[in-house]
């Protein structure tokens, strides 16, 4: 992991060249995705047709040797034309355009389907760069809008228009006026850590989930050879245990490639990926919680992971690796004016604690401060939860009835991600002393927080 101070330079304003529409059109005026688009809309048919090949195997082979070689030459590229032309179809009828106030994106063939995203609703825009799509050039353009559950996307832009129009569309939500946007080009940004490929693989060889995985991997289907004396049925058991091996693993290392975390006006930007490149952003102002993880191998290192929890978006990871001074530094961009180093966590009480739930009781702490409540829990795999008090949505307490025969209670933060905070285990005079006083906490916080704004 190397922190840096260095400032990196922001790119110009843009006007994008690969399809002859330029992000600098005027407000309003629709604009075509990159002329290699057909190419990826060709795989749909081409997928459906592959399907009902595969159902229908031995009726295929049967028609195909009843006809001769010149029609099947002739209906091969039948299927080629016609791929072809649903691929052209289709990019020639999608169109999008930013208006004053939303950016609108129409497409469909048969069934036409506009999508009006308002501008203001827009809490990230990424630009991701698949392998074959770095190769040729262009990128997707992602973006998070609250709200939805999924993320609309243009697939393909030339990479120049995708970073122009991520740069307009955050400089428009950011409140600058359509004239403007397109001639500020991308905020200047300053680079503040970046994990090496050697951290990040040690990184994995030390996380135990990897390991457990692997162990799984080879007994569980030996022993459903053992019990089924058949193979076929091991190799069926085996698929599931290597899609699980390669997440935990090289699929992992391979997403979180060379991870890179700068500060910019947008706010944090992370950069990673070894086959797709993701560029991706921390919406400033929009976490609801930060997670930091220390697993039990990691922590002689010194090392913590860092998630986080963002209402409407799918990006949680902040930081995979890195020492605990430099999460921190991290972590305090997102999280203006948190002494993290300052939180005292307070052990749950022994007397009771320990007959509820005996050894992992010593896992779980509080920590209050005038800006946060945090939790912490796992003994294991150790994880303290962070939440700022303007970003709590309810506060709960709960009792089942072994911890009111202790004496004890948990009190649940609910936030704006669907996330709960959970601190275990605590007296049950304090668990409702703290319900109030949280529920205080987070009242006046809300309304002397900043409002989420872009670029400010």
């Amino acid at each position: 992991m190397t922190p840096s101070a260095g400032a990196g330079a922001g790119a110009g304003a843009g006007t994008g060249a690969g399809t002859g529409t330029g992000t600098a059109a005027a407000a309003g005026q629709e604009r075509r995705l990159h002329f290699l688009t057909p190419l990826r809309r060709a795989w749909v048919p081409i997928a459906a047709t592959i399907g009902i090949v595969a159902q229908q195997g031995e009726n295929v082979a049967e028609w195909v040797s009843a006809v001769s070689t010149v029609l099947r030459v002739l209906a091969l590229a039948a299927l080629v034309l016609v791929f072809g032309l649903y691929g052209f179809l289709s990019w020639w009828f999608t169109h999008y355009a930013v208006t004053d106030t939303e950016l609108r994106i129409r497409s469909g063939l048969l069934f036409r389907r506009t999508a009006h995203i308002r501008l203001d609703r827009i809490q990230a825009v990424d630009v991701t760069r698949p392998l074959l799509g770095r190769i040729a050039g262009v990128a997707k353009l992602r973006l998070d809008v609250i709200g939805t559950e999924a993320k609309d996307e243009l697939a393909f832009l030339s990479e120049k228009d995708a970073v122009s129009l991520r740069a307009e569309l955050l400089a428009r939500a950011a409140g600058f006026t359509p004239a403007e946007a397109p001639l500020l080009g991308e905020a200047p940004e300053r680079e503040l850590l970046r994990v090496g490929p050697r951290d990040l693989a040690v990184s994995l060889l030390l996380t135990l989930t990897t390991w457990a995985i692997l162990a799984g991997g080879i007994v569980g289907p030996l022993l459903v050879w053992w019990f089924s004396s058949s193979p076929w049925v091991a190799i069926v058991a085996l698929l599931p245990v290597l899609g699980a091996m390669w997440a935990a693993s090289a699929g992992r290392f391979l997403a979180e490639y060379d991870w890179r975390v700068a500060e910019s006006p947008d706010g944090l930007r992370l950069d990673h990926g070894m086959l797709d490149r993701a560029h991706e952003t921390v919406p400033p102002g929009r976490v609801q919680t930060v997670r930091i993880v220390e697993p039990l191998l990691w922590r002689r290192r010194g090392w913590v992971r860092v998630e986080l929890e963002v209402a409407g978006s799918k990006n949680d990871v902040l930081v995979p690796v890195a020492t605990l001074a430099d999460a921190h530094a991290v972590v305090e961009r997102v999280l203006p004016g948190v002494d993290l180093g300052g939180l005292v966590f307070e052990p749950s009480p022994r007397s009771g604690s320990r007959w509820v739930v005996p050894v992992w009781w010593k896992g779980y702490g509080l920590a209050v401060s005038a800006d946060v409540f945090a939790a912490r829990h796992g003994r294991l795999c150790r994880r303290t939860e962070i939440v700022p008090h303007a970003k709590v949505q309810s506060v709960r307490r709960s009792q089942g009835p072994w911890q009111r025969a202790r004496g004890l209670a948990d009190v649940h933060v609910d936030t704006g991600a669907n996330g709960t905070v959970t601190a275990h285990l605590r007296g049950a005079a304090q668990a409702a002393e703290l319900l109030h006083a949280q529920a205080a906490r987070s009242r006046t916080s809300r309304a002397a927080a900043r409002p989420d704004r872009w670029m400010t």
